[in-house]
């Protein structure tokens, strides 16, 4: 299963739901937590409260955003770019990232053509590192925080 990063957390439910019972008090329509979480997981789409805490993860820690500046390498070319694309992978470890390059990458080994890519999608860690790796062993991906 993949997230994407508008999935909502099991606790970012529980704090609606804490929010939800505080605001139902402070108008003196007292609901019970176990209610709010009924209420705030119907909310979501989900059938009940165990149906959404089995479906979401705890917490989504997301080291990139949407938007971010980035730099690294790509295929061993550095680059500098704009991610436009990030998708949270079901373990929760991975990130599937869609960068586009301010500058045209050049993929090829060898300058006696040129194959530009301006922009790639690649799978990274939590480290921007891609486990998929070159010939030489070298990731295919680094990716940081411009």
């Amino acid at each position: 299963m993949s997230y994407s990063l508008d999935t909502p957390s099991a606790q970012t439910l529980k704090s609606e739901a804490k929010h939800l019972r505080e605001s139902r008090a402070s108008s003196g329509q007292p609901m019970t937590h176990s209610e709010a979480l009924e209420h705030i997981a119907r909310a979501h789409g989900f059938r009940d409260w165990n149906t959404a805490r089995a479906a979401l993860p705890d917490r989504v820690a997301v080291p990139f955003q949407v938007g971010m500046r980035v730099k690294g390498f790509y295929l061993e070319q550095p680059f500098t770019g704009l991610l436009i694309g990030v998708q949270l992978l079901g373990n929760m470890h991975s990130f599937t990232v869609t960068v586009q390059f301010d500058e045209p990458v050049n993929v090829t080994p060898t300058f006696m053509f040129a194959a530009l890519r301006h922009r790639v999608v690649s799978t990274v860690d939590i480290h921007g590192v891609s486990p998929a790796l070159r010939g030489n062993g070298q990731p295919q991906m680094r990716l940081m925080r411009a």
